[in-house]
């Protein structure tokens, strides 16, 4: 067994703003292991300023060099090493399950089969009213039936006029709306705007106000007139207690999970039996990871809600970003992905 790292330049096709600023480029690391017969493929790709293990160059790539000689030394990931470094223990998982054809690479899924594709939400990213209306219609016409809006970029009686237009052209059972605040309310000026929200029948609200206030999260969560989401929370979270007290304390009504931030695959699926254990929701989305991610992540959706009743809208349709992705068997088909198998 040996293994080999390379590092990735990912460029955009149009600047992307985030709540950390705004994105041209993405950088990643590729890992592949090899046993001479067989080669797996992982990702590693943290965000700035986001991820609880981004950091420079040269100490991630140590990390990342001595945790895959761990594996290649014994056979084995190294579970409880990797908490504190999800976006390593993501690739690293996905590596060694594309070299073994083991879960989620396994094929025990409808949709890792090409037989059904996973429902998607668009997303329109931040930007001016008329940059947001016009991928909005875009969206529309493509046939999404769930469009998520990241808010906070404009004026706020601007955002809101977009997403009254929205509603006066199309009904809840029309178009479901998500919002991602991205943290950028205040506690007090939160419930106020959660209030006007709510007149627009919108399904959800992500992360309203920034992380790492438990009190004023779990508050909201108890008086919000529209469901609350946590993202940008539940980062570094990654011991199993804590998980339990972050869940107990705030009581939110969904969660949702990237792997690269929260835990690698593994830690995920701990999220996820905790959420359900307190019937609280969950969907998946990717990290603007390239098509190497981004194919790990959704055959690990599949693997999570196919079969638990109606699949909701996941965030799985970053890889149409980037102008020099790398070739996978995907496919955005309307609002569904699929994965192309001959």
């Amino acid at each position: 067994m040996h293994y080999s790292l390379k590092k990735h330049l990912l460029h955009f096709r149009q600047p992307a703003g985030t709540s950390r600023g705004i994105y041209l480029t993405r950088r990643c690391w590729f890992v592949r292991l090899s046993d001479g017969e067989r080669e797996g493929i992982g990702e590693c790709a943290p965000l700035p300023d986001l991820s609880c293990d981004a950091m420079p160059d040269e100490p991630y790539m140590e990390v990342l060099r001595e945790m895959c000689q761990r594996y290649v030394d014994t056979g084995q990931i190294p579970y409880d090493a990797l908490r504190p470094y999800p976006s390593i223990l993501f690739g690293l998982e996905t590596a060694v399950a594309s070299l073994t054809g083991s879960t989620p690479f396994d094929g025990s899924t409808a949709f890792s089969r090409g037989e059904e594709g996973i429902p998607i939400n668009g997303l329109v990213w931040m930007g001016t009213f008329e940059e947001m209306y016009q991928r909005i219609q875009e969206k529309l016409q493509a046939g999404f039936h769930c469009v998520k809006l990241k808010i906070g970029a404009i004026d706020w009686q601007r955002e809101i006029e977009l997403i009254r237009f929205i509603r006066q052209h199309f009904s809840e059972e029309q178009i479901q709306l998500r919002v991602d605040a991205n943290g950028g309310f205040s506690p007090e000026e939160a419930p106020s705007k959660l209030r006007q929200l709510a007149q627009y029948r919108i399904h959800s609200i992500e992360q309203p106000i920034r992380q790492h206030q438990w009190n004023e999260m779990a508050r909201l969560c108890r008086e919000t007139p529209l469901p609350i989401a946590l993202d940008e929370e539940l980062i570094g979270v990654n011991d199993p207690r804590e998980k339990e007290v972050l869940l107990d304390t705030i009581r939110p009504h969904y969660i949702i999970l990237k792997p690269s931030l929260h835990g690698g695959m593994s830690g995920c699926r701990e999220w996820i039996a905790l959420a359900r254990e307190r019937g609280i929701g969950s969907w998946i989305t990717s990290a603007l990871e390239s098509n190497i991610g981004l194919n790990a992540i959704a055959l690990f959706a599949a693997e999570m809600y196919e079969g638990q009743g109606e699949m909701m809208y996941q965030g799985l349709g970053t890889g149409q970003l980037f102008t020099d992705n790398i070739p996978m068997p995907l496919a955005i088909r309307g609002e569904r992905l699929w994965r192309l198998v001959q």
